[in-house]
């Protein structure tokens, strides 16, 4: 079997008359191409503006979403009713669903981090496991953004003093 590195579940929000023209895949698609992030799953979910119900919307490519609507308990067209025991709970997908207004939409994207299948390895042979991760929210970032961005700033500093010499 193939050596996968940490995979995680991303959940984006777009208000209704988001501008997609593009942008995202173009970026995901270099991602790939670059071997940073490989995209193992995708489902768009949305609120319809007429009846506030939750629904999953198209897709391109009809075997997209199947994991990742395992994962939040989503049954979708074709797919055996099958019970699951991780990813969100139903509450949390209820919360999700809410916090979208109507004709807002979610992206959700199974991500597999294979730029640290080596450091997932070298934690695991050490005896280490995951305990946690998290995205910081934007709110937590603008907390701490001067430290940030100092450390930043240094950072690139040592950086081209090393390429200098």
């Amino acid at each position: 079997m193939t050596e996968i590195g940490p995979v995680q579940l991303v959940s984006l929000g777009f208000e209704p008359g988001a501008n997609f023209e593009g942008r995202i895949a173009d970026e995901l698609a270099r991602l790939a191409s670059d071997r940073t992030i490989r995209i193992l799953d995708l489902l768009f979910i949305g609120r319809d503006p007429d009846s506030d119900e939750f629904v999953v919307l198209e897709h391109q490519e009809e075997s997209m979403g199947s994991i990742v609507g395992a994962l939040l308990g989503v049954r979708l067209e074709g797919q055996e009713e099958q019970e699951h025991a991780f990813g969100f709970s139903q509450g949390e997908i209820e919360e999700m669903a809410a916090g979208l207004e109507p004709g807002g939409a979610a992206g959700l994207l199974l991500v597999e981090h294979v730029w640290a299948r080596d450091l997932k390895r070298a934690v695991r042979d050490a005896g280490g496991r995951m305990l946690g991760e998290s995205f910081l929210t934007p709110e937590t970032v603008a907390s701490v953004e001067p430290e940030l961005a100092a450390m930043s700033a240094a950072i690139e500093e040592r950086e081209r003093e090393s390429a200098s010499t």
